[in-house]
């Protein structure tokens, strides 16, 4: 099956994992070989209750037994997908009335938040930051700062501007030609940096200032992974256009872009279908995330994320271990030297332990488990990491 695997279908590395997966259940994964391995990427932040959660099954087998795709986007009333966003919307601050577009993927609700900045404040300009992840098509590319992933595909979108995270002397860079300034809550790609200095109240109000949307980019730091469903909550910052997806899918592909009803409107009409998905709200993809959403937001699974977070940094404590960066279960050990991160990400797999890399940040090693992993599952795991960590930095 690997020769095959390699053979037919699309690489997007030289040298993937090539794990064979038997099936997966709770926070492990077994390989056609019958090895067990203790999940801690969680499908790359997208598993957020883990492998074949009974609820989210439940909800999907329901759905299949009901009806699958009958039509386009937007045009039949679809149980799933209005419950879905209604519960969403019921999540965010009050102080605004929502709309949730619901998509295939983080890659397309990112387009989709792009085209509405545009056309709401009839600029341009998209500011946005350097080593930022915010998908992989060509309008999402030009909003990801790395020209090491982007040279290969230019010309890319024209009109971007880039600023460094957390750096507030580059905020006067946003001006009255500015349509929206594009950031992730948490740094991904570039190492789970986490704003500091109120930075994001801060870039929120030079927007105010100009006239710009400020749209904050919610696919890993949403849907409970930071201790708060969204992230920016953490930061007393509230957007004007959210983007999410990863988690909220429970393990299915989805996406969406939320903004205000006002706003979100003029994508209704001149022209009509100013933005259009066959299988954006699918209904067997909005089951499994509704389930997933209501489990999360009804249980103590925020509250316990920082407890874990807690518990992971504790036990993690190494000489070989520079920092520990990200917040809740968005965490990335940074270590001496990409060398070192790959030979303690490989070794893992090898003793049972997923883990796996960041995009631009080649010393971290990263660990996003789902949510509901148990104490016991991340001493285990904790334990598994000392010692490969020990084996690969020993003199």
């Amino acid at each position: 099956m690997q020769s095959d695997f390699i053979k037919y279908q699309a690489q997007t590395s030289p040298h993937p994992l090539a794990l064979e997966i038997s099936h997966a259940e709770g926070t492990f994964v077994y390989d056609t070989r019958g090895k067990e391995y203790l999940d801690f990427i969680a499908g790359v932040s997208a598993n957020s209750l883990g492998h074949n959660h009974p609820k989210v099954k439940k909800a999907i087998i329901d759905q299949v037994n009901a009806y699958t795709h009958v039509m386009v986007y937007g045009e039949f009333v679809q149980k799933p997908a209005v419950e879905l966003c209604k519960h969403l919307v019921n999540l965010l601050p009050q102080s605004k009335q929502w709309s949730v577009y619901l998509t295939n993927s983080g890659t397309e609700a990112t387009e989709g938040a792009l085209k509405l900045a545009k056309k709401f404040t009839g600029r341009t300009e998209i500011i946005a930051a350097k080593n930022a992840y915010h998908g992989n098509t060509q309008g999402a590319m030009s909003v990801c700062g790395n020209e090491n992933q982007n040279r290969a595909f230019r010309p890319l979108v024209p009109g971007i501007k880039f600023i460094t995270f957390n750096n507030e002397e580059e905020l006067k860079k946003i001006t009255s030609k500015t349509a929206a300034v594009l950031l992730e809550t948490i740094q991904g790609g570039a190492g789970f940096i986490v704003p500091k200095n109120d930075y994001l109240l801060k870039v929120k109000k030079r927007c105010e200032e100009v006239g710009a949307l400020l749209i904050l980019d919610e696919i890993q730091t949403g849907i409970g992974r930071t201790g708060t469903f969204f992230g920016f909550e953490n930061y007393n910052t509230t957007p004007d256009i959210i983007i999410t997806g990863k988690g909220l899918g429970g393990g299915m592909p989805i996406g969406a872009f939320i903004a205000p009803n006002n706003m979100m409107s003029i994508l209704k009409e001149n022209p009509k279908l100013g933005h259009i998905t066959t299988f954006g709200g699918h209904p067997v993809i909005a089951a499994s995330a509704l389930a997933t959403v209501r489990e999360i937001s009804s249980t103590n699974l925020m509250a316990e994320t920082l407890e874990k977070e807690k518990l992971f940094r504790k036990r993690l404590q190494h000489t070989a271990v520079n920092e520990i960066r990200g917040k809740g279960l968005l965490l990335a050990l940074i270590v001496d030297s990409p060398e070192i991160a790959s030979q303690i990400i490989l070794k893992s797999l090898e003793k049972g332990l997923l883990l796996f890399w960041l995009l631009f940040e080649g010393r971290a090693v990263r660990i996003t488990p789902p949510l509901n992993i148990t104490n016991d599952e991340i001493e285990k795991g904790c334990e598994i990491l000392l010692n490969v960590i020990n084996e690969v930095t020993k003199n």
